[in-house]
């Protein structure tokens, strides 16, 4: 179920996006971020990323239930950021510097205009929250919360978020994280999901 759940995400996402870019928002005044330095930091933010995504992915490729919960939690997790974007339209920070990444500006298509204004909440510093709160062990914790740390850092020095895009961020992927445990409490389709993953993992 969450797979299909997740590839219809990946269906409405583009479409939701260049609709959020159409829209005009609210210029916002950010004393936190006037203080940063701006520069272009899109290979370390992308190279966070992808590096702590994979990391993660493979710590969870063995241990079903963890990896069924997280991949409940990032669906809801981009359900709540779909809300927020929706509910709370802003203009991008002055001086914003375009954020290059080849994956998702090809998937979204947006080399001739770039999507900035998908802004309330940091779906990167959300997303490197997530990582945390999925992966267990004391030295995973502690690495998955620097580089958040540095992802939220980063993007306010690219300019592509507000300070408070970042910092509500780890309150929403929490929320998504604790949806996601209520819906894997439910046995019968935990275990079904189980199932799926484990045939899944024999397949390979």
């Amino acid at each position: 179920m969450i797979v299909f759940l997740l590839l219809g995400l990946m269906l409405v996402l583009p479409q939701f996006y260049h609709f959020i870019q159409g829209r005009r928002g609210q210029l916002l005044p950010d004393p936190l971020l006037a203080l940063l330095p701006a520069y272009d930091m899109s290979g370390p933010i992308f190279a966070l990323l992808y590096g702590s995504t994979v990391a993660t992915l493979s710590f969870l490729a063995p241990r079903p239930q963890l990896l069924l919960r997280g991949l409940w939690a990032y669906c809801f997790l981009q359900l709540l950021r779909m809300a927020t974007l929706w509910l709370v339209p802003l203009e991008p920070p002055v001086g914003l510097l375009v954020l290059h990444d080849p994956v998702i500006d090809h998937f979204f298509d947006v080399t001739t205009e770039p999507i900035v204004r998908d802004l309330f909440f940091s779906g990167h510093t959300a997303t490197m929250t997530l990582l945390m709160l999925v992966v267990r062990g004391h030295h995973w914790r502690w690495a998955m919360g620097l580089i958040t740390v540095a992802m939220g850092t980063l993007v306010l020095v690219q300019r592509v978020h507000y300070s408070y895009d970042v910092l509500a961020a780890p309150l929403f992927a929490w929320l998504a994280y604790w949806l996601a445990e209520q819906v894997c409490q439910n046995k019968p389709l935990a275990q079904a999901e189980d199932t799926v993953i484990i045939l899944c993992q024999e397949a390979r």
